[in-house]
């Protein structure tokens, strides 16, 4: 269940960033047509958006619609995150029945890369002083150093002096090194260009916070057209955006703000959570846990810890795959590659089922993430498929070793052994081995305590000879 908490802002005061209140006057129209006071929801972004970030705001968007709230209040303060997590979110901006507002607040914050391409999606876009955003260059993760990601582009060869002259042409203008890094680059001008002209804002600059990683502080935004208002409070921000006309999903909408209550929809326990198991690589690993320990609780049953510790760690995995997206082929193969390394321990497959079951692995390792920027690392992956790899060749060498060992049980396990004989006798007798009477045929005459060793065994009877003839 959700848990709200309520924060009312009263109509005659304001809060300042040092603590302090002063009078605020009031709009005298404040709600006079609904006869109520405007509700707006107060959701608060903070740190890298991920797939936790995206889960809390698809939580607060749907809260917002359940209580009928006249506003919603994003307060970012980012760095940035992940492409996937923000196109969702941006997406549910888009497709709002209710108007939101992007504030980047307190001062001192950012909305830097993912953040600058949801403050262009917003309804309205605000500040508070000393604060900046900008930064929206898309950036491959994981790129090794040295690596064409993210380096400038080198100067043009001769092949693309032809284009220097042409109209148009901007030589200082970042296009990108390889025709991937040219695509993603390309379709993310496109992307927050269409942004900024859906709701008038300046275009041409967010093209260059995307080629160029340019960065504005919150006075200059406002004077180029990049955001709406700079606000030093929320409740400032609010009454300064009262009755200003927006562009929905397919109409127009004015919005009612001024004197308005503000609802806190705060991250919860759950998003707290997901925040550190969101991570592919603490999810990839949390399964194998997971998935090992359960097995080895069932290889032992009574062992406890191994089957506490690996269910724990698959549920968190599994609660974790809820908002990641998963290939369940991917996830298929990784399974089915984990049951062949351990069949491998109980079935004799001379190491096939073995090596079948790393190949299916790490190819299920590899395409478990859809997103390329959420795969799993592959040093992640190379380290648990070595350590697969270990455990096969362990097994095998256990194998091949106790193949080599003598028998320890059965009737191969009684030829060689010394009894001693019980009475005198030629032909058919009586010994005793290990401790048990033994019916034994020896063609030579043996003397009571006389030693005598096993040549073979059919059925409980054993064919000896005299100890000293051998």
């Amino acid at each position: 269940m959700l848990t709200l908490s309520l924060a009312v802002c009263a109509p005659d005061q304001q809060s300042d960033p040092g603590g302090s209140s002063k009078p605020q006057p009031t709009d005298p129209s404040t709600s006079a047509e609904s006869g109520s006071r405007p509700t707006a929801i107060l959701l608060e972004v903070k740190g890298a958006i991920t797939p936790a970030t995206t889960d809390y705001l698809l939580r607060g968007f749907r809260e917002a619609r359940h209580i009928d709230a006249d506003l919603i209040l994003l307060r970012m303060d980012t760095p940035g995150g992940l492409s996937s997590s923000m196109r969702d979110i941006i997406q549910e901006i888009l497709n709002s029945p209710i108007p939101v507002v992007s504030y980047v607040s307190p001062p001192g914050s950012r909305a830097a890369s993912a953040g600058t391409y949801m403050l262009y999606a917003s309804h309205i876009a605000a500040m508070a002083p000393s604060t900046n955003l900008g930064s929206a260059t898309p950036v491959k993760m994981g790129g090794m150093p040295g690596s064409p990601e993210g380096q400038e582009k080198p100067s043009k060869d001769k092949n693309d002096k032809q284009d220097e002259g042409a109209p148009g042409a901007d030589p200082g203008k970042r296009e990108g090194n390889t025709a991937m890094e040219r695509k993603v680059l390309e379709d993310a001008v496109a992307y927050i260009r269409g942004l900024a002209n859906r709701h008038g804002r300046n275009a041409d600059w967010a093209e260059k916070a995307v080629r160029d990683a340019v960065n504005i502080t919150a006075e200059d935004a406002l004077d180029r057209n990049v955001i709406d208002v700079v606000a030093v409070s929320s409740e400032e921000l609010l009454e300064r955006i009262h009755g200003r006309e927006v562009q929905m999903a397919s109409e127009t909408s004015r919005i009612k703000s001024a004197n308005a209550r503000i609802v806190e929809f705060l991250p919860d326990w759950r998003h707290e959570l997901l925040s550190v198991i969101a991570n592919p690589n603490v999810a990839y690993f949390l399964m194998i846990i997971g998935f090992y320990g359960i097995l080895f609780e069932l290889s032992n049953p009574g062992a406890i810890y191994p089957g506490v510790i690996g269910a724990i760690c698959l549920l968190l995995a599994l609660f974790a795959f809820q908002v990641l997206p998963i290939n369940y082929a991917g996830l298929g193969l990784m399974v089915l590659g984990l049951g062949l390394i351990l069949a491998e321990a109980f079935v004799p497959g001379f190491g096939v089922l073995g090596v079948g079951g790393i190949v299916a692995f790490v190819a299920g390792s590899v395409i478990l993430m859809d997103e390329q920027n959420l795969a799993v690392s592959l040093p992640m992956i190379a380290g648990v498929a070595l350590v697969a790899a270990g455990f096969l060749a362990w097994v095998l060498t256990h194998m091949v070793r106790m193949r080599k060992q003598k028998s320890i049980s059965g009737r191969e396990e009684l030829t060689d052994r010394v009894g001693e004989v019980t009475a005198d006798f030629q032909g058919r007798g009586r010994v005793r081995l290990g401790g048990e009477i033994w019916w034994a045929q020896c063609e030579t005459p043996v003397q009571k305590g006389q030693k005598v060793r096993v040549l073979s065994a059919q059925g409980l009877e054993l064919t000896v000879v005299p100890a000293e003839d051998q």
